[in-house]
C-alpha cells in the first residue's frame, strides 16, 4: 500500500487522497437503472426473468422460491454453520430488542396532551447481495430487527441461484417469502410490485452500485418505496499508534479489501515505524487470502497516511467520515471520545471489524461513501414509523390561543387563527 505523509500534502491533495474510488459516470448509471426500473414496472415478472438470463445466465421457471428448495437448503447446511447463524442471530436479537422504545404521553401544559407514538412498518423488502460473495450476514442484520419490529410481510430478494445458506438463514429469521432477483431490477420489483413480487413500504439491505442507485431511485419515484439508506461499496478506516499489532491492523485492512475492487481501506497512523510494518504484514498476508486478487485491486486505491498526531488523525477521519472505524490506540475510549462520523466503531486490539460484520449484535448494514455525516447505522427504529397525537380541552385550547392565533396572524394564515377562534366562540 502507498505510504503518504499528511503535513507534506497540499489541501487539494489531501482531498484527493480522501476521494472514494469512482463508482462509475454517474449519469450513464442513472440511466442504466432508470431503464431498468421503468422495464420492471410496465412488464413485470417478464422484466425480472429477461434480467436474470441477460445478467444471471440463469432461465427462471419460478421467481419464489419453494418450501421444497427451502427444505434442500436446511439439509445442505452442516450443524456447525448452523450453530453459527444461532449465535450470531441470538446475538443480533440481544441488542436489537433491547433498542425498543416506550410511547410517550404527557401534558405540555394544562389541557393539552401530546403523545408520540410507534407501529411497526406493514411490509419490508430485503436485499441480499450475492455474487462473488453471498452475504447471509446481511440477511440476519435486516430480517431480525424486522421480526423484533413486528413488521407483517417481510420478504427477501437475492441474485440467482441463492446460496443455501441465505435460503436457510432467511427462513429462520422469519422471512414470508423468497425471490430470486437480484440487481436494480430486485429494487425495483419491491418497490413497484410485480404479479408475483408485492410492493413494499421500505427497503433494506446494501448492494452494488446499481442496488444502490435504484434504492436512490425508487425513493424519490411517485408510489416509490421509502429506504434504510444509501449504502455501497464497503470501507474501514483504521486509526492505530505506535503499540498497535501490525499484523492485526494488515488484517482488519485486508477484511474489507476482499468485499470487492471497489471497496477502501485507510489507515492513520502518527507512526511512520507502524505504517511500514503494516505495510510488510499486508503483503504477506495478501498472498495467502483467496480472494487476493479482488483485495490487490481495492488496495490500488486504499492507503497509509501518517499523520503529525493521534489527534490530526482523528480530524482527518471525522472528514472522511468512515463506515467502519477501528481504533487501535493505548486509550481507544479517549480517541472515541472524539469522534464525530462514523458508521460502526471497533475499540481496542481484540475487536476486529469482523465481529460487528458477523456476531457481536451490532447491526452491519451502514451508511458509506461519507453517508455517515448525516445518516445512522440500521436499527430497530427503521422498521417503525413514528407519529404524534395531540387531545386538547377547551380549557387548554383557550390558553393556546393567545400563541396560535398571533403566529398565524404573523405568517398570513388567518384560516388558521379562525379554527382556533370560532372553537372559543362557539364553546363559550
Amino acid at each position: 500500500m502507498q505510504i503518504l505523509n499528511w503535513s507534506s500534502l497540499s489541501s487539494d491533495e489531501q482531498a484527493r487522497q480522501l476521494s472514494r474510488p469512482a463508482l462509475e459516470d454517474s449519469a450513464m448509471l442513472q440511466t442504466q437503472v432508470s431503464n431498468i426500473i421503468d422495464n420492471v414496472r410496465a412488464n413485470g415478472d417478464d422484466a425480472l426473468r429477461e434480467y436474470a438470463a441477460r445478467f444471471d445466465n440463469i432461465t427462471l421457471e419460478a421467481i419464489a422460491i419453494t418450501q421444497e428448495q427451502l427444505a434442500t437448503a436446511a439439509a445442505n447446511i452442516d450443524d456447525e454453520l448452523k450453530q453459527a447463524i444461532e449465535l450470531a442471530k441470538n446475538n443480533i436479537e440481544t441488542f436489537h430488542t433491547a433498542q425498543k422504545q416506550n410511547d410517550v404521553s404527557l401534558e405540555t401544559m394544562p389541557g393539552v396532551q401530546c403523545e408520540l407514538r410507534t407501529q411497526p412498518l406493514r411490509n419490508v423488502g430485503l436485499y441480499a447481495p450475492g455474487g462473488t460473495a453471498p452475504l447471509p450476514s446481511t440477511v440476519l442484520m435486516t430480517a431480525v430487527p424486522a421480526k423484533i419490529a413486528g413488521c407483517q410481510q417481510i420478504v427477501l430478494c437475492s441474485p440467482p441461484p441463492i446460496s443455501d445458506v441465505i435460503l436457510y438463514t432467511a427462513q429462520l429469521c422469519g422471512v414470508d417469502t423468497i425471490y430470486q432477483i437480484g440487481g436494480a431490477q430486485a429494487v425495483a420489483a419491491m418497490a413497484f410490485g410485480t404479479q408475483t413480487v408485492p410492493s413494499v413500504d421500505k427497503i433494506y439491505g446494501p448492494g452494488n452500485k446499481f442496488v444502490t442507485e435504484a434504492k436512490k431511485q425508487v425513493s424519490n419515484a411517485v408510489g416509490g418505496a421509502g429506504i434504510d439508506m444509501p449504502a455501497g461499496p464497503s470501507e474501514v478506516l483504521v486509526i492505530a499508534d505506535d503499540n498497535a499489532n501490525a499484523d492485526f491492523v494488515a488484517a482488519d485492512l485486508l477484511s474489507q479489501a476482499e468485499h470487492g475492487v471497489d471497496s477502501q481501506t485507510i489507515l492513520l497512523t502518527e507512526s511512520d515505524n507502524l505504517a511500514k510494518r503494516v505495510a510488510i504484514a499486508i503483503d504477506e498476508q495478501l498472498a495467502k487470502l483467496s480472494r487476493n486478487d479482488i483485495a490487490k485491486a481495492a488496495l490500488e486505491h486504499s492507503k497509509i497516511i501518517v499523520c503529525e498526531s493521534i489527534a490530526k488523525a482523528i480530524e482527518v477521519s471525522n472528514s472522511y467520515a468512515p463506515e467502519h472505524l477501528i481504533i487501535q490506540t493505548e486509550n481507544p475510549r479517549d480517541v472515541l471520545n472524539n469522534i464525530y462520523a462514523a458508521g460502526s466503531v471497533f475499540l481496542g486490539k481484540w475487536s476486529p471489524e469482523s465481529a460487528g460484520d458477523y456476531a457481536s449484535g451490532t447491526n452491519h448494514v451502514l451508511p458509506t461513501y461519507g453517508m455517515c455525516s448525516s445518516y445512522s447505522s440500521l436499527s430497530l427504529a427503521d422498521f417503525s414509523r413514528r407519529f404524534t397525537v395531540q387531545e386538547l380541552s377547551f380549557d387548554g385550547l383557550n390558553s393556546l390561543e393567545r400563541s396560535i392565533v398571533p403566529l398565524a396572524m404573523a405568517e398570513g394564515l388567518d384560516a388558521h387563527a379562525n379554527a382556533v377562534t370560532i372553537r372559543l366562540q362557539q364553546g363559550a
